[in-house]
């Protein structure tokens, strides 16, 4: 199977064009399902190189000028900045906290995952939105 990359390019344009979070696109056999910050080509469960697209390289760059101690994503799902919808948020920009505590969920397969502090510190960004996909290793905020 041969990737369309002009294809998927053009899917991703439409997120920001249209300020969508995923969209959709079935031609036959091929599924092509493109989301912010989480690309897949689902025909036969191929993964899509995120240097392939522009806008996932701005988003690695820009955290590439971030400093300050990382916190990283575990695994691999849904972010939430909350217990529940409407709730109180774990953590704030210039909110205090400590090694331990909890920062985010990360949602999975229906299991919602703590996502701990590994340093103490300042919370000096948060680099998702609440409700985005997220990868393995990806910097969720950033401590002073």
């Amino acid at each position: 199977m041969k990737i369309n990359k002009k294809i998927i390019k053009e899917l991703s344009d439409y997120l920001d064009e249209f300020n969508l979070t995923e969209l959709e696109y079935t031609e036959k056999d091929t599924k092509i399902k493109v989301s912010k910050n989480n690309i897949s080509v689902n025909n036969q469960n191929i993964p899509v190189s995120k240097n392939d697209l522009s806008s996932i390289q701005t988003s690695e760059v820009s955290q590439e000028k971030k400093s300050g101690k990382d916190v990283t994503s575990p695994i691999i799902g849904t972010a939430y900045h909350a217990p529940e919808p409407g709730g109180k948020k774990f953590v704030e920009v210039g909110k205090k906290i400590k090694k331990g505590d909890t920062v985010m969920i990360v949602e999975a397969m229906k299991t919602m995952n703590h996502v701990p502090s590994t340093f103490d510190g300042t919370v000096k960004e948060i680099l998702v939105n609440d409700g985005q996909p997220v990868e393995f290793g990806q910097i969720l905020i950033i401590l002073e």
